[in-house]
């Protein structure tokens, strides 16, 4: 059975199209230890819904999220406590398990869209680096904070954002820490599109997230792993696996219902992929 509960997140359904909230308004949408450990649970669940074909990733309140809350912080400085070789050990195994929370969007079959407003700094631009496209409000801003509190951003940023803007600009940001807004994160090619308002950003965001439903969910999976794949090889590789893709994936049904479709100007339909039963959550 599918347990979409969360005690940090409110999961919605907008048709084919899942959103899942930040749910902690009054504290920013800080990043408690629930929600590390929430997100991937959340996101392996809609996954095994055949239905879903798009994510959008919101926050509840004044701000997207204030990155990693201090309670997060309070657990993980405890390790300090113990023999310095162990606590090491231990501190490294506690990274990945963070690292996972986002590795776990870019590895669910779905595009997930992030719909920033308010804050987003410090875990939250770890978190938007691993979504697929990502949108604000006007009233956004950006800071890769940690080094602001004399740490090294540790779960994606350094690794991700310098395959989405210059890698110059990055290196300015990470060093400095300073906040950036909306109209430059577009200007820097972070974000596909700014919004007036966090209002019209929601439906400029549902609207693209419907968009994206409507289209061949094989055609849409196959477009992110391929994405994926190409970012983190060479430009050989990258075609060597597509072609492996497509002679596995590409089938005649989904090419001649959108043919007829366009030919006929009307929007396609096409089945939803297989349920996954074997999943238990």
């Amino acid at each position: 059975m599918i347990n979409l509960e969360s005690s940090f997140f409110l999961v919605h359904h907008h048709g084919a199209v899942a959103q899942i909230a930040m749910n902690r308004p009054d504290k920013a949408n800080g990043m408690t230890p629930e929600f590390w450990t929430e997100l991937p649970r959340i996101l392996r669940a809609l996954e095994a819904d055949e239905t879903v074909r798009a994510v959008l990733l919101t926050g509840e309140g004044k701000h997207f999220t204030g990155g990693m809350d201090l309670a997060a912080f309070a657990a993980i400085a405890s390790l300090f406590e113990a023999e310095p070789a162990r606590a090491a050990y231990a501190l490294r195994n506690k990274i990945l398990q963070l690292q996972e929370a986002f590795t776990a969007i870019e590895r669910v079959r779905f595009p997930v869209i992030a719909a920033i407003h308010g804050a987003c700094i410090g875990g939250g631009i770890d978190m938007i680096t691993a979504c697929d496209l990502r949108m604000a409000s006007s009233d956004a801003f950006f800071s890769i904070e940690e080094i602001n509190i004399g740490m090294t951003a540790d779960v994606g940023t350094l690794q991700r954002l310098p395959k989405l803007i210059a890698p110059s600009v990055v290196a300015e940001l990470a060093y400095t820490g300073r906040r950036f807004s909306a109209d430059e994160a577009l200007t820097f090619g972070l974000l596909s599109r700014v919004s007036p308002s966090r209002e019209q950003l929601m439906t400029d965001a549902l609207a693209l997230a419907e968009q994206i439903a409507t289209k061949s969910p094989l055609a849409i999976a196959g477009i992110k792993r391929n994405l994926a794949y190409s970012r983190d090889h060479g430009v050989a590789d990258g075609l060597d696996y597509m072609a492996t893709w497509n002679a596995g994936m590409l089938r005649a049904e989904d090419l001649m219902k959108a043919v007829q479709a366009s030919m006929a100007k009307k929007q396609a339909t096409f089945p939803d992929l297989l349920p996954d039963d074997s999943l238990s959550i």
